[in-house]
């Protein structure tokens, strides 16, 4: 059992009928849970813990409806709940002296809360743990639908014991609406219109794309343009030209280090750097 899909249970097409066949099964009393689980606990009599799961169905239903207010189907709300009292029955040991109702609700809303995230909205809205508490309480916390004002804030953060700007940002991510990114949608076809949502709300305005492409290109150019300069040079004059600006700082050569190395004056040095100089800009601007 320790794949979800030995957990499933299989929903009939009316979740009507379903609803009712649940009701159907008789609700365990204390002795006929202890017994059933002890047997599925220390012997995993399959049998035993069939009858602790459908005996809890009715329960699963009670849970799965407080959920109703997300848009999902009550059967897929449902059928989570049954995987979650599925997993606490495998783990329920009878011997810790509580019902199995009261050790499956942390289960069963595990579950429910999980596929709620999952697929209420196409982005996720809430990923941390103060985000997933804020979401399931705020919805029961509020009591309108319109925007909170600064004392209901105030109340709410203190209650759910989140900072206000969680609050704030929950409330802008739950109760605004998708948009979507299609050119194309069934609407905008209708009335022989294009979506803009592509257009405006995907538009980066800090970024110029020209404007980079052309320094790029501008670089390549000038990169291009100085490595042609330098192989036209001698090689003295080459050496000079890395030596004195080609270089970081702190590895730059003085004019009379060169002169010790070529045997010449510093004042030679100079004047092959500033002739080697005006070839390279010569050659750079034509």
């Amino acid at each position: 059992m320790n794949k979800k899909s030995k957990y499933l249970i299989n929903l009939p097409n009316s979740i009507d009928n379903y609803i009712r066949i649940a009701n159907s099964y008789p609700i365990l009393t204390a002795e006929e849970e202890y017994e059933l689980a002890k047997q599925f606990y220390f012997n995993r009599n399959l049998e035993a813990a069939k009858k602790l799961i459908l005996s809890h169905l009715r329960f699963i239903i009670h849970i799965a409806r407080n959920y109703s207010g997300y848009g999902l189907l009550q059967s897929d709300l449902i059928q989570e709940g049954n995987i979650g009292l599925m997993k606490a029955v495998y783990r329920f040991n009878p011997e810790i002296g509580v019902r199995l109702v009261s050790f499956a609700i942390h289960w069963v809303k595990a579950e429910i809360h999980e596929y709620v995230l999952k697929n209420w909205r196409i982005v996720k809205v809430a990923t941390t743990k103060a985000q997933r508490k804020l979401f399931f309480n705020l919805r029961r916390t509020k009591q309108h639908i319109k925007w909170l004002n600064k004392n209901e804030l105030d109340i709410i953060a203190k209650k759910l014991g989140v900072s206000k700007k969680d609050v704030i940002e929950m409330e802008s991510r739950m109760f605004t609406k998708d948009m979507t990114v299609d050119f194309d949608s069934e609407d905008d076809n209708k009335n022989n219109q294009t979506s803009h949502y592509s257009v405006f709300h995907l538009c980066d305005k800090s970024s110029d794309f020209t404007d980079i492409i052309e320094k790029h290109n501008w670089d390549n150019h000038a990169s291009s343009k100085l490595n042609k300069a330098l192989n036209r040079l001698d090689k003295r004059s080459r050496d000079i030209i890395y030596a004195r600006w080609l270089v970081d700082n702190n590895n730059r050569i003085t004019l009379k280090e060169l002169a010790n190395r070529y045997g010449v004056s510093a004042e030679r040095v100079r004047q092959l750097e500033k002739n080697a100089m005006r070839k390279i800009r010569i050659e750079i601007e034509s």
